[in-house]
């Protein structure tokens, strides 16, 4: 008899779960958030809380708000962000200035965790709305943030 019981069961707790899946399929069809991708690739906006990738964004002169003081790779903690630095004598005021020479971030190492853009004290470095990260080499993960050229912008200092 216990066998009959355990197939009821087993039938009424399906039916119970199919009935909740059947309810939000009729009723919820209007909120629906599925994207057609990758038909929608010219269109398609990322959550503004997404974390697709960190980068610095810079302006219309090619000039960023890094200033090279190395918070960011101090709090990463694995080590994804790497600044390589030098002393460059300052025109405006002639004294030695850390200058960046390149910001190295290395994507496939990245826990996405957003220590190093919450110590950033100038805000220089952000998330970006890139998912596409499908490679087939990772060595083109490791990208350099700053762009060639770039300066500190006018106004930030350390």
């Amino acid at each position: 008899m216990s066998y009959f019981s355990e197939i009821y069961k087993g039938i009424k707790t399906l039916l119970t779960g199919m009935s909740v899946t059947g309810k939000y399929f009729v009723t919820s069809r209007k909120g629906a958030i599925t994207q057609q991708y990758p038909d929608n690739r010219d269109t398609l906006k990322m959550f503004d809380r997404f974390r697709g990738e960190v980068i610095m964004p810079h302006n219309e002169e090619n000039e960023h708000r890094c200033t090279g003081c190395q918070k960011c790779e101090i709090a990463c903690p694995n080590g994804t962000i790497e600044i390589i630095w030098d002393r460059g004598i300052d025109e405006a005021t002639g004294k030695k200035k850390k200058k960046i020479d390149q910001f190295i971030y290395h994507l496939s190492m990245c826990t996405m965790c957003g220590l190093c853009i919450d110590v950033c004290p100038h805000d220089a470095i952000k998330w970006g709305q890139n998912f596409e990260n499908s490679v087939y080499d990772r060595s083109t993960l490791t990208r350099v943030l700053n762009k060639p050229g770039s300066t500190l912008m006018q106004g930030v200092e350390d």
